[in-house]
C-alpha cells in the first residue's frame, strides 16, 4: 500500500482561498461552500475523496543551536542562525542526508561571486540572525538572515540574503525561497551561481531519476576516488575503473551529461530501495530562473547531490554572469523550490515513487504561484497579471498568407534588444508553448514593464513587439494578432538543418566503445556520451567535411559540430568545411544572402569564404566568439547567434559553387562550433506580394 502524501499546501489553493496572518495567531481557509474547512474536510479534498485523515499540527522546536519544524510527516532540522539544514527526518529514516559530512555540508543555499575584477569566492550562505515568520498549527515559517554592511567589504557578497523555510500541515516535504537584496550605495559584485543543494546519504540513495529515459543506479562518491577511477580530459569527467558495483566499470561519469533545460527541468531525485524512500526537488516555475527556457542547469549527479540552480552561466560563459554595478539597486526572489517526499510499502515497486514525484510536480504547477509565503516580495495570484494573444508568422517564401505559429516560444522579460531574454539575469521571465493555432496565454505575471519576445521553431531569428507591456495588478491583457516576419531576402536556394535552435538534427556519432555511459546506449539524447569530439578525426583523419547540396543529407553528413581535428602529435589544427552546390543562373549585380544560425560556440570564429579557399581576407568573419563550451558538457546548443551575411553575386559562378565555413581556433580540443541552420538565399524579391487577409483566423 502507498504511503503517499501529496503536499497539502498545493492543495488548499485549489478549492479556495488561504489566508494566513503572519504574527501566528491565525489561520484561515474559506470552503467555497461557505464556512471555514475544518481539518477533516481538507484531509478529505486533499485525497480526493477519500478517508478523512486527521493531520498532526506543525510543531516548531528552539533549542540553543539548532530549530526543528515537523508536522508528523516530516522533521527538518536547521542550525540556529546559520540556516543550514542538518537533518532530514522521514518514514523511519532518521537522517535523510549525508551524515558523515559536516553539518554546514548537508543541506544549503551557496553562490559563486567575485568582487569586479576580482577573484572568484565559494560561499555557502550562512544566516547571523534567526527569526520565526509565522508559528501556528498549519504552517511554519522560519528566516534565517544575513545582512551587509562596509565592514565586510570582501569578505561577503554585498547583498543582505533572506532565507526562507516552510513546512504546511500536511504537507510530505517542505518550501525554501530567498530574498537577496543590493541596495544603492553598496559596491558592485558579479554572480556566477547561485542554488540550493542537498547532499543525500550514499548508503541509501545510489538510484537517480531526471526524467522517464534518464535514470539509472548511479556511482558511489568513492568510485570517484583516484584509486578507482582514471581522469579524463576535464575534472568533472572521470573512467570508472574498480567501482564497487563491478558492472558499471568501464563506464564514464560526468555530472554535466545529466545537465537539463529549464523547460524540462521541473523534478528530479533520487530513490532509496530499503527502504523504499524518494527525495525530490521540485520547482514549480521557471519565472526565478535566468535566461529563459532554454537555459542549461545541472539537476543530479554523484554524490549523491540534488541541485535547486536558479542561476549560473553554465552553457553561456561570462554572458551570462549576473553583474551588479555600484549604485545599482536590485531585488529578487528565488524559489519557493520544494523538497518532496514519498514512500512506498515493502513489495511495491520503488520506481514507482518517481511517476508519483511527477504527479506531484503537477500538483506544485498547477498551485503556482503559492498562497502562503509571508514575505511580501513574493506576488500572490491576486497581485499578478495575465496576457494573451496570438502570434502569427509572415515568410513570402513559404506562402502569401500568414501562418499560424504553431508551437513557438512566447514570453515576458524584462525590455531589451530583440533576442535579449537569453542572457538576462537579473529579473524575472514568463513563458509558454503557444497552441497549433498560434494562441498563446501567460498567465500570473509578476507587475512590472517587459517587453514580449517569441521564437517558432521552423523559423530563422527572434520576435519582439516593440511597445512596453505595463503589468499591473489583475490586469488581463489581450494583446491581439501579432505578426512576425523572420529574416527573409529572398527564395530559398537550399538549406542545411532545421531551425530550431538546436544541432541535435545532425549526425551525432556513436561513442567511442571505452568512453560509454550506458544509459545514453541508444537513447535519443545521443549528443550526451563524452568525447564525442574526439570521435570527428575518426570519421575526417587527413581531409574535412564536405557537403553536396542535393545528394549528402545533414543528418548523415554533417558532423553535429564543427571542432578542431587532432594531429599525432597530440596537437589540433582548426577545420575548413565545404558546402559544394550548383547554380544555373547568377545575378551577377545583385547581392545573395547566406544565413547562418549558430547553436553554439566556445572560443571559436567563423570564417566565410566563397570559391576561393585561400582567400587572405574572408568575406566574413565572426571574430572570436562564445564561451558556452557545450562541446565538452554535452549540451547540443549553447548560445543562439545569427549571422547574416552578404554575397555579391560576381563571387557566385554559373555551375559548381563553393562555401568554405573555417574555424581556424585550435588550442583546445574543446573550441567549435555547432550549427543549428544555414540558407543561402537567392536575389531579393522583386514586385510585391499579396498580402495576407487581415481577417485570416
Amino acid at each position: 500500500m502507498w504511503k503517499r502524501l501529496h503536499s497539502f499546501a498545493g492543495s488548499l489553493r485549489d478549492f479556495g482561498g488561504c489566508t494566513r496572518h503572519n504574527n501566528g495567531a491565525s489561520s484561515s481557509c474559506q470552503n467555497p461552500g461557505g464556512g471555514d474547512l475544518d481539518l477533516g474536510q481538507r484531509a478529505s479534498r486533499v485525497n480526493k475523496g477519500g478517508p478523512t485523515m486527521p493531520f498532526q499540527a506543525v510543531r516548531l522546536y528552539i533549542q540553543d543551536h539548532h530549530v526543528v519544524m515537523d508536522n508528523g510527516i516530516v522533521q527538518v532540522t536547521l542550525s540556529k542562525p546559520a540556516g543550514i539544514v542538518t537533518g532530514i527526518r522521514y518514514d523511519g529514516i532518521d537522517n535523510l542526508l549525508e551524515v558523515l559530512n559536516r553539518e554546514t555540508n548537508r543541506g544549503y543555499w551557496d553562490l559563486h561571486w567575485n568582487p569586479p575584477g576580482g577573484k572568484g569566492i565559494f560561499d555557502v550562505i550562512s544566516g547571523t540572525r534567526f527569526r520565526v515568520v509565522v508559528e501556528n498549527d498549519d504552517q511554519v515559517e522560519l528566516s534565517f538572515t544575513r545582512m551587509w554592511d562596509s565592514s565586510l567589504e570582501g569578505k561577503y557578497i554585498p547583498l543582505n540574503i533572506d532565507k526562507r523555510f516552510i513546512l504546511l500541515r500536511g504537507s510530505s516535504g517542505f518550501y525554501s525561497y530567498a530574498i537577496y537584496e543590493h541596495l544603492q550605495e553598496w559596491p558592485g559584485f558579479d554572480i556566477g551561481e547561485t542554488r540550493i543543494t542537498f547532499k543525500l546519504r550514499k548508503d541509501k540513495f545510489q538510484y537517480m531519476a531526471i526524467a522517464d529515459n534518464r535514470q539509472r543506479l548511479m556511482p558511489l562518491p568513492d568510485d570517484r576516488l583516484p584509486r578507482r577511477c582514471q581522469a579524463l580530459a576535464y575534472p568533472e569527467a572521470v573512467m570508472l575503473v574498480n567501482p564497487k558495483l563491478p558492472e558499471l566499470a568501464g563506464e564514464v561519469d560526468d555530472k554535466y551529461q545529466y545537465s537539463c533545460e529549464n523547460k524540462d527541468n521541473q523534478v528530479h531525485g533520487w530513490i532509496c530501495f530499503k527502504p523504499p524512500v524518494g527525495f525530490w526537488q521540485i520547482t514549480p516555475s521557471d519565472e526565478f530562473r535566468t535566461a529563459g527556457p532554454l537555459k542549461q542547469n545541472l539537476t543530479s549527479h554523484v554524490g549523491p547531490t540534488t541541485l535547486a540552480m536558479f542561476h549560473s552561466s553554465h552553457y553561456a560563459g561570462k554572458e551570462l554572469v549576473l553583474s551588479i554595478s555600484p549604485g545599482e539597486p536590485w531585488k529578487k526572489v528565488f524559489g519557493p523550490v520544494f523538497i518532496y517526499l514519498n514512500s512506498a510499502s515493502n513489495g511495491e515497486d520503488p520506481l514507482f515513487l518517481w511517476e508519483d514525484a511527477k504527479v506531484q510536480m503537477m500538483a506544485e504547477v498547477q498551485s503556482w504561484p503559492y498562497s502562503f509565503p509571508a514575505s511580501e516580495d513574493f506576488q500572490k495570484s491576486e497581485q499578478r497579471g495575465n496576457v494573451c494573444g496570438r502570434l502569427l508568422v509572415k515568410d513570402r517564401n513559404t506562402s502569401d498568407d500568414y501562418i499560424l505559429a504553431n508551437g513557438a516560444y512566447v514570453g515576458l522579460a524584462p525590455p531589451g534588444d530583440v533576442g535579449s531574454w537569453q542572457t538576462e539575469c537579473k529579473d524575472y521571465q514568463f513563458w509558454t508553448r503557444a497552441d497549433e493555432n498560434g494562441y498563446f496565454s501567460i498567465k500570473n505575471i509578476r507587475t512590472g514593464d517587459y517587453n514580449l519576445y517569441a521564437w517558432v521553431p521552423g523559423f530563422l531569428g527572434d520576435y519582439r513587439w516593440d511597445a512596453i507591456v505595463n503589468i499591473i495588478s489583475g490586469c488581463d491583457m489581450d494583446m491581439g494578432d501579432l505578426v512576425y516576419e523572420p529574416p527573409r531576402d529572398g527564395p530559398t536556394l537550399w538549406e542545411i538543418g532545421i531551425p530550431d535552435r538546436s544541432a541535435a538534427e545532425f549526425y551525432i556519432p556513436g561513442p567511442d566503445p571505452k568512453f560509454m555511459n550506458n544509459l545514453y546506449a541508444n537513447h535519443p539524447d545521443r549528443f550526451r556520451q563524452y568525447g564525442l569530439w574526439g570521435r570527428y578525426t575518426d570519421l575526417y583523419p587527413d581531409t574535412d567535411l564536405v557537403y553536396t547540396v542535393g545528394l549528402s543529407d545533414y543528418r548523415k553528413d554533417w558532423f553535429f559540430a564543427q571542432v578542431v581535428r587532432r594531429k599525432d602529435n597530440d596537437t589540433h589544427v582548426g577545420t575548413t568545411w565545404q558546402i559544394k552546390f550548383e547554380l544555373d543562373k547568377v545575378d551577377r549585380n545583385s547581392s545573395y544572402k547566406l544565413r547562418v544560425a549558430i547553436a553554439s560556440a566556445t572560443l571559436a570564429e567563423l570564417q566565410v569564404r566563397v570559391n576561393d579557399a585561400n582567400a587572405q581576407r574572408p568575406l566574413f568573419t565572426s571574430g572570436l566568439i562564445g564561451r558556452d563550451n557545450a562541446i565538452a558538457r554535452h549540451g547540443i546548443h549553447g548560445l543562439y547567434r545569427l549571422y547574416n551575411v552578404n554575397i555579391p553575386g560576381a563571387r557566385l559562378v554559373e555551375g559548381e559553387n563553393t562555401i568554405f565555413l573555417t574555424q581556424p581556433r585550435c588550442t583546445s580540443p574543446f573550441q567549435g562550433l555547432m550549427y543549428d541552420y544555414i540558407r543561402l538565399e537567392g536575389p531579393p524579391f522583386s514586385g510585391s506580394s499579396n498580402e495576407a487577409s487581415s481577417s485570416f483566423k
